[in-house]
């Protein structure tokens, strides 16, 4: 059953939170350093994953939306975001890791109202239905609001084969949290496993995929970050406290290059979930990180008989006993023609052709291009 908006504990302080970093190195030549896949619609709905990530939480959270990006992509997050105040857009002047995106965005708001509860939501995955993903969040604010200090929550997505390209949560005891009738205790976070193990953990029916969402009071997730990463904590928050400052670039400038490089599941999900503060709620809905173009394909379903989705804004595309998919922002003629499962993506600069078996592969052509030198296609 639904809980009203109104009814659910520690909504009212509740900020959403958009980390936008990562280049999405195996959907070269699309996502690059310069237009990440955060920036591109993948989906063929007429929005940008980030833009659709904002729209989902805006019901939720209202104008308390914050984005952490990297300070090349300001001008196109604002394009994007024109309604994102800009006291909450938040600029990294390189990326560091995922503790330190968060950490920075719970010690900014920490400053502001430390009985604030924040939540973690990336800014590349596409998610549905949007209410059944609300509904989720809703019980997650809630478990977070309960008790003392309270709990950080992650929404683990329900499996729905045995993935080995993911980390797992193990499910413990039920909560008995008012507004949240799914939570439960985190006994512990599972590193991606093989395929056996994987099929083991779907089957048991008490594992869930760790989509990276968390949603937790900030003062909790300060303590366990002070705790496992005293210098992460010391410097962010030295440039929270002159966040709203005119001393901001000046301490982001000394502070930030010396940073810690680490992920939140080290520095505060693991720790925390060892010492009991960690819930989760399971997502019963749709999830994809886009992590390939096996996954566009997946999420673009040809729509006609030639078997080819097409992706793009000029697409001139001829097909003959061909099935896979085609993403292009060029006028030139694509012909496919007795090739299955191709994957094809053109740009001016860059050609990729490749199969949806051999998409996790694209990463290795980014990684021998740079070692060759070649950034300017990057």
């Amino acid at each position: 059953m639904s809980v009203p908006v109104s009814a659910t504990p520690g909504l009212d302080r509740f900020y959403a939170v958009i980390p936008a970093g990562g280049v999405g190195t195996r959907l070269w030549p699309l996502s690059r350093a310069a237009a990440p896949k955060f920036l591109h619609d993948l989906t063929g709905s007429g929005q940008t994953l980030i833009r659709a990530t904002f729209d989902r939480l805006e019901d939720l959270a209202g104008s308390q939306v914050m984005v952490v990006t990297g300070q090349a992509h300001r001008d196109a997050v604002q394009e994007q975001l024109p309604d994102l105040d800009s006291r909450d857009l938040v600029l990294e002047p390189e990326p560091k890791d995922s503790a330190a995106a968060i950490g920075l965005a719970a010690a900014i708001l920490y400053q502001r109202d430390p009985e604030t509860i924040m939540g973690s939501f990336a800014a590349d995955q596409v998610i549905g239905p949007v209410p059944v993903f609300q509904q989720a969040v809703r019980e997650a604010v809630a478990t977070a609001a309960s008790g003392g200090d309270g709990k950080i929550v992650t929404i683990g997505i329900k499996p729905t084969y045995p993935a080995t390209g993911f980390g797992y949560i193990h499910q413990g005891r039920a909560l008995e949290v008012e507004g949240a009738p799914s939570a439960h205790e985190v006994d512990s976070f599972v590193e991606k496993p093989d395929e056996k193990r994987a099929r083991s953990y779907v089957d048991s029916g008490e594992y869930l995929w760790n989509a990276g969402m968390f949603v937790a009071p900030v003062a909790l997730m300060l303590k366990h970050l002070k705790a496992t990463e005293p210098e992460l904590y010391a410097g962010v928050t030295e440039i929270a406290e002159a966040w709203d400052t005119e001393e901001r670039d000046a301490v982001i400038a000394q502070v930030w290059p010396d940073l810690p490089k680490t992920a939140i599941d080290y520095a505060v999900a693991e720790p925390a979930a060892d010492a009991g503060d960690v819930a989760v709620i399971p997502g019963d809905f749709t999830w994809d990180d886009v992590g390939d173009f096996a996954a566009i394909a997946r999420l673009n379903p040809a729509t006609d008989s030639s078997g080819i989705t097409v992706i793009g804004e000029t697409p001139r595309v001829y097909s003959d006993q061909a099935s896979g998919v085609v993403v292009t922002d060029t006028s030139r003629v694509i012909a496919l023609i007795g090739v299955e499962n191709v994957v094809v993506v053109d740009t001016g600069d860059a050609l990729l052709v490749t199969t949806t078996e051999h998409a996790q592969s694209v990463k290795k052509a980014v990684e021998s291009l740079k070692a060759h030198g070649d950034n300017d296609v990057l």
